[in-house]
């Protein structure tokens, strides 16, 4: 999943000529925080409502204003990972971005953003997830992947979850399939320690807070 396939449409860029009370007006409507400010295909950088806050001046161009961000965008080939990067290190409501010849061709929200991880991690397939438990040191996606496989099942997607100040993971698996019953007990035969198992016929709260933890981090 690449950044030009993520653009959100509807979202205008400002101009320098615009005031402040039309930039806060527009971050109401789309509900961001941020928006780009572009002249004519040039990305000149993103104002924030705290800069239209500062200069305490609603009539005032927005060319007058001290913009808080460098200039934040990525390329339109970077990976959805880039982006997410991005999202979380400037804390951003919105990605511009740009194209080869560095000229502005739209922008990510995060709405855009977490339904293009919500694809990549096949949220709408059904199956089963897994949550398992481990250190660093013991990971290994293929000795995990072939005890899947060893019961006639896939993993369609997986994502590992960290904890700040602790060797520990939980590593998320998305299986292919709902009967999971078989997968479970072959992990315990190789002593993995299972966190959490979800299903369509059971739902378990401690995974279900994990998720919104998740998504929580990806909002900032």
């Amino acid at each position: 999943m690449i950044a030009s396939g993520m653009i959100s449409d509807g979202i205008l860029a400002l101009k320098t000529s615009d005031t402040g009370k039309t930039a806060l007006g527009w971050m109401e409507d789309y509900k961001v925080s941020h928006l780009p400010i572009v002249n004519n295909e040039e990305l000149l950088g993103l104002i924030s409502e705290m800069d239209i806050y500062n200069l305490n001046d609603f009539d005032e161009p927005l060319g007058n204003h001290n913009l808080s961000l460098t200039k934040p965008y990525v390329n339109e080939h970077q990976h959805i990972y880039d982006v997410l990067q991005l999202v979380y290190e400037e804390k951003l409501t919105l990605v511009p971005v740009l194209d080869d010849k560095n000229r502005y061709i739209g922008v990510i929200t995060l709405q855009s953003l977490l339904s293009a991880f919500a694809q990549a991690l096949s949220v709408n397939n059904p199956g089963g997830i897994i949550v398992l438990e481990m250190s660093y040191k013991d990971y290994s996606l293929t000795e995990i992947a072939n005890i899947v496989e060893s019961n006639d099942a896939k993993i369609i997607s997986t994502f590992i979850f960290t904890h700040p100040q602790s060797v520990k993971m939980d590593v998320y698996l998305k299986i292919n399939r709902t009967e999971i019953d078989s997968i479970i007990k072959t992990f315990t035969r190789y002593d993995y320690f299972i966190k959490a198992v979800f299903t369509e016929n059971s739902e378990s709260e401690n995974l279900k807070e994990r998720y919104e933890s998740f998504i929580k981090y990806l909002n900032v």
